[in-house]
């Protein structure tokens, strides 16, 4: 994740994204190294699957902290999108097959609005003339 570009986010997705990493860092991290601590302790942990289980949430988890600190951090927050008349973030998409705007370009305006459009709430339309640009979706986790 590049720490140099700007998330646009409403006061509203702000604060909703504050509240997730808060309640990540002082709840549920917590909480899942107090039952992954019980668990390792009682004794072989080679074939406990709950074990292995809550090790992959806890990565998972702080991944996702450190994802939400990303984002808050490079956050700027989206006026207009609070607006009543808004109905949606837009449409983005990444199209290799044409060419006709820079990968990078294309790329970065993807990630920019897929944040925007979680933290809004608002619908966003992603266009993607194969499957192959499906597959490079879930690369950036996003579908």
């Amino acid at each position: 994740m590049s720490t140099d570009r700007k998330v646009r986010l409403t006061p509203e997705g702000k604060v909703r994204l504050e509240k997730e990493l808060n309640t990540l860092r002082k709840e549920r991290l917590p909480e899942l190294s107090r039952l992954i601590q019980e668990s390792s302790g009682d004794g072989d942990i080679s074939d406990n699957s709950e074990y292995e289980e809550m090790k992959d949430e806890y990565m998972y988890l702080e991944h996702r902290v450190h994802e939400l600190e990303n984002t808050l951090e490079h956050a700027e927050l989206i006026a207009a999108a609070g607006h009543p008349k808004v109905v949606g973030i837009g449409e983005t998409g990444l199209d290799f097959y044409y060419d006709s705007s820079p990968r990078d370009a294309q790329e970065a305006s993807f990630r920019t609005h897929i944040p925007a459009a979680r933290a809004t709430q608002l619908p966003l339309i992603v266009h993607t003339p194969s499957l192959i640009h499906i597959r490079r979706c879930r690369r950036y986790s996003l579908v």
